[in-house]
Formats: structure tokens, sequence, C-alpha cells
């Protein structure tokens, strides 16, 4: 009973989710999905981040916010300094108290962090229905679903860790589907969906659509293009530095080889001399 208790409350969390109440009912597993920063030298697709950050900007805006982000940090997405202050003065942040205390509104710079949508979290709340939407640049870490055994053994020795990354990718487009028959008399205020770990429906609608955000490079105008665009934007906002990470994870392993062979070698050359 804990442990459906435990369950369904990480599932209210996710993507600002109301469960609706029910006693077992089946969740899909997250589909796999080979991402471009997946294995020890993978790394971010920036024309992917990029497309990835439009459908956050055009779609997801409008109810997440995004603490963790500057506008600068964009750069690492290949935007300019040019265009990273044109984006941010597009957007309004609270200045200082002037003289009198009065808080007022200033465009924002490019050392602003993302705006929220909200004044507060109580607003936030209020306008979704008692759910506060979770924070975008968390939600790619935040997110990740025990696969179990043998799985985590095998995740051990093949680097896996993109399971937050498969699971809101598996959840964007896992709307549609229609219920099954035990579950036809869900809550018209929610919206089933198999791949959500807390029931078998939740608060937020199906946010994306064919064709609903203007791609100018060619790529797909699907759902799931944009599912797996947004996922990668999701997981770079959560974890910037991971090529960093990795790039210096790769050294270290290259150092401590060669100075493990230096050390075998040194031994032999020390007891070479001695009797066993």
């Amino acid at each position: 009973m804990m442990k459906k208790i435990a369950i369904a409350l990480v599932g209210v969390i996710a993507f600002g989710g109301v469960a609706q109440a029910a006693g077992d009912y089946p969740i899909n597993k997250p589909r796999k999905v080979d991402w471009s920063w997946s294995g020890p030298l993978g790394t971010y697709d920036k024309a992917q981040l990029q497309r990835g950050f439009q459908v956050f900007k055009e779609v997801c805006a409008a109810c997440h916010s995004m603490d963790l982000v500057a506008f600068r940090n964009f750069k690492d997405l290949g935007y300019s300094d040019a265009q990273i202050e044109a984006l941010a003065s597009e957007y309004e942040v609270q200045a200082a108290p002037n003289s009198e205390g009065e808080v007022l509104m200033r465009p924002a710079q490019a050392t602003d962090y993302w705006p929220s949508p909200y004044l507060n979290a109580q607003e936030a709340a209020y306008i979704n229905n008692g759910a506060v939407p979770p924070d975008f640049s968390k939600l790619a870490m935040a997110r990740a679903v025990e696969r179990g055994f043998p799985n985590f053994v095998f995740d051990i020795f093949t680097q896996y860790s993109d399971s937050g990354s498969d699971y809101i990718y598996s959840l964007l487009t896992g709307y549609g589907e229609e219920p099954i028959a035990k579950y036809a008399d869900i809550d018209p205020a929610l919206s089933y969906n198999p791949y959500f770990i807390a029931g078998p429906a939740l608060a937020m609608a199906q946010p994306l659509w064919e064709e609903s955000v203007e791609y100018t490079d060619g790529s797909p105008m699907t759902v799931d293009q944009y599912a797996k665009d947004v996922t990668a934007f999701m997981k770079w906002a959560a974890e910037p530095t991971l090529p960093q990470r990795k790039a210096m994870g790769f050294v270290v392993i290259i150092f401590l080889s060669i100075f493990a062979v230096l050390l075998y070698m040194a031994k032999r050359k020390v007891f070479a001399d001695l009797k066993h």
C-alpha cells in the first residue's frame, strides 16, 4: 500500500500531473531512444537543441518555468551574442526596487535567468487545477524511471543513463490512445496516457500536435520529432556540461590505463632480480 502511495506521489509531480485514483493499472515501459549523447563519447546535437528550444518557447514556456537556465547559456546551443541579446529583450524581469520600494519590470538581459510564466507557485497552482508545472531545467534528471533487475546491472556496463529522457519522450508521444474499458470513465479534466507512472490519466493535456511548430531546417513537423527535440533540450537544460564531463572522463580513463601499464612495468623491473 505504501509503495502505491509513493508511486502516486511521484506521478503527481510529473509534468504537473494529477493522477486518477485507481487500483492496479498497466504502465507501458518507456520506449528506448538512440539519443545523440548516449554512450561514453556521446554529445549534444546543436541543431536538435535549437529545434527543442523552439518547441519549448512556442509551446511549453506558457506553463513551465526554467529557473536554472540564463539567456547567456544559450550560447552553448550555437546562438551568437547578438541573437541572445535580441532573445532576452523579448522578455521582462523584475527590476530592483526603486527609492519608493516599488518593484518595476525591465527588459531582460543576457545575464538574467529565464522568466517564469507565473508570479509565484500559488498562482501556478491556481491556474493549473492545483498542480504546479515542474521546472523545465530539472525534468530530464528528475524523471528517471527504475528499470528493475537485471536491466540496472547491464546499465552499469553500458553506461545507460537516459531513462528520464526515454520516459519523457514516451509520455509526450503516448497521448491519443483509447483508455482500456476499466478506465473508460476517466475524469474528463484528465488525459489518458499509458506511459504515466502514477495512473491511467494526468492533468497535462496533449501538448504537441502535428505541424504545430514550424521548423525551417526541413525536419519533420511531427509529434514524434517534436517530442525528441524538446526532450533533448530538456536534457541539455538539466545537464549542460555533459559533453565536457564525458570528454574529461575519457581523458581520465586513458591516463589511468597508461599509468596502470607503467606501474606494472615498474613493478616487473623492481622485482625482476628477487628470488621468489
